[in-house]
Formats: C-alpha cells, structure tokens, sequence
C-alpha cells in the first residue's frame, strides 16, 4: 500500500541500478547480495505504488517509470547530501545568514565581523536587517532570521523564550541628555544629576521599543515624578538635535559623541545599563555559518 513515504536509500538503490544496468552489479558495488537489492526495489515500487522494472530475459530493466523516478532521484539525493554537509558541525561555513539588530550592534559587532568573514569564509553571505528588540525576536521566532542583535536594560530586562538562547556581547551605561549650558559645571566634576529639575521639561523616549520609556519612567518614580514624554523618536542622532534645540530631554549613552551642543549626564544609582545580547533558537547555534557569526561577535 502507498503510504506517501519514501525511504531516501531505496532512490540510491534505484539511481544505482540505473547506472550499472543490473541488480547483480549494484549488489557487488555496494557489497550486499542481490536479493538485498531486489527487495529494496520492490520495497520502493510498493512506496511510489507503481513497478519501477520488469523482466528483461535473465535480467530486470527499469520500466518508465522507474525511469522517471531515477531522474527525480538523482536531484532528491544531491539535496539531501548538500543539506547533510550545510548541517554538519565540522563542515566548512557556507550559506546566507539573515540578521536583525539594532544600529548600534550592527555598527558595533556585525560589520567588523561580516568584513572578515568575507575574506576567510566566502562563501558565507550575511543579509542585515535594522530592527529594535521586539522586532528582532519576532522575526527569529518566526524563523525569518537567523541571529538578532538586541538590547534590554537592567531597568528594564528584555524576556528571552525558553526556545532561543542568548549569548552576552557588551554593556554601555546611559545618561541625560541635556542642552550643553545645563548641569554641573565642568571641572567641578560632573556628579550624579539630580532629575527633579527636569520634571516638567519634555521627555523623548524610543518610537519603536517599550524599553527605553519603561527606564525613564522608573527612574522619574524613584524622585517622584511622572514624565511628560512629549517626542517619540527613533535615531539617536534625531534625539541629540531635539536636545541641543531645547526641545526636550531624553537618555543617551554616556559615550555619545554626537557634537558639543549636548551633554550627557551621569545618573544615581540605579543607573541604566544598556545590555547588548546576540540571540539564536536553540539548537540553531551548531549551524557552521551562525556559529562563526557567534564566535566573532561575542569575541569583539
């Protein structure tokens, strides 16, 4: 009876048979007798649900559809090996990886690595794609990417699924930013800046993750205030021009360097602490090109 599945041994058998033109040849090559291989045939006939030979005087040939089968065996098996190789652990990395992060990873540890990937492994080929967190994994569970580059806070942790696994790349505390003429005075040292005085200033929080606004509004609480988040924006480049404008204030990083019209104040404890992580689905890290992508990324 066809049950619809087919033993991808018994197409060798097939293919091999159609090669060497007899079951007593194919049995002497792949050393196994030549009833094994009569019954393998006939196995795949009963599978497939039509004769794959017939008698040809002492000898059985293919019949057309064994023929046609062959043929489609020959692609089936060259699949299956080139998925066998893409899979194995030791194999040479080779083959496209999808990527989804945000900017600051993808400047920071992708492009360093993609660029020396090029020239140790060509045949490895990274697409990236910008996107915050919530993007991110939403594209990894949906198997549409291969690694995400995300971020939490330790003001804000980011909730990992039991499915992916997340590999820690490197840490950057943030500030307030504020209008450059703001804030201590330089050279008397720059404490920790008191945000009671910015309690009626407008806020600027991300436009596209939750994050950000949930660190600014726990730190607002824990002086007693609740911000008024006036701007939503998503470039921090966007963010330093609404500051120097005197639009709003809003978190920065502490190593900004975006130009003299802002400065970034340091913070009370609990600082915010943005938390940079590299996340795959579990299991997926032993694919010979994301485990490259992983190892030099995390090493950066």
């Amino acid at each position: 009876m066809n049950d619809g599945v087919v033993d991808v041994r018994r197409l060798q058998v097939l293919v091999d048979l159609a090669r060497l033109g007899s079951m007593r040849a194919v049995a002497e090559e792949t050393g196994v007798t030549t009833s094994t291989v009569s019954q393998q045939v006939a196995a795949l006939a009963r599978e497939v649900g039509t004769p794959l030979v017939e008698p040809a005087g002492r000898n059985v040939r293919l019949t057309p559809a064994g023929h046609r089968l062959s043929r489609h065996a020959l692609g089936i098996l060259a699949a299956v090996e080139a998925a066998r190789l893409d899979l194995d652990p030791a194999a040479e990395p080779a083959g496209v990886v999808a990527v989804a992060g945000f900017a600051s990873a993808i400047r920071r540890s992708l492009l360093p690595v993609v660029e020396g990937a090029a020239v140790s492994h060509p045949g490895v080929q990274v697409l990236i794609h910008e996107y915050e967190p919530i993007e991110a994994l939403d594209l990894l569970a949906r198997d549409d990417v291969d690694l995400a580059l995300v971020y939490d806070y330790n003001l804000a942790p980011l909730s990992i699924a039991p499915d992916l696994v997340a590999t820690h790349l490197w840490d950057v505390e943030w500030g307030l930013g504020v209008p450059a003429g703001e804030g201590p005075v330089k050279g008397l040292g720059d404490g920790p800046a008191d945000l009671t005085p910015y309690a009626d200033r407008p806020w600027i929080v991300n436009s596209r993750n939750t994050a950000d606004e949930d660190v600014v509004r726990t730190l607002a609480s824990l002086v007693g205030f609740a911000p008024r988040v006036t701007h939503r924006i998503d470039s921090l480049e966007l963010v330093h021009d609404l500051i120097e404008a005197g639009r709003g204030v809003g978190l920065l990083p502490r190593t900004w360097r975006g130009g003299a019209g802002v400065r970034v104040l340091p913070l009370a404890e609990p600082s915010p602490l943005l938390r940079a992580y590299a996340v795959v689905r579990r299991g997926r890290d032993g694919w010979p090109p994301v485990r490259l992508l992983l190892d030099r990324v995390a090493a950066g």
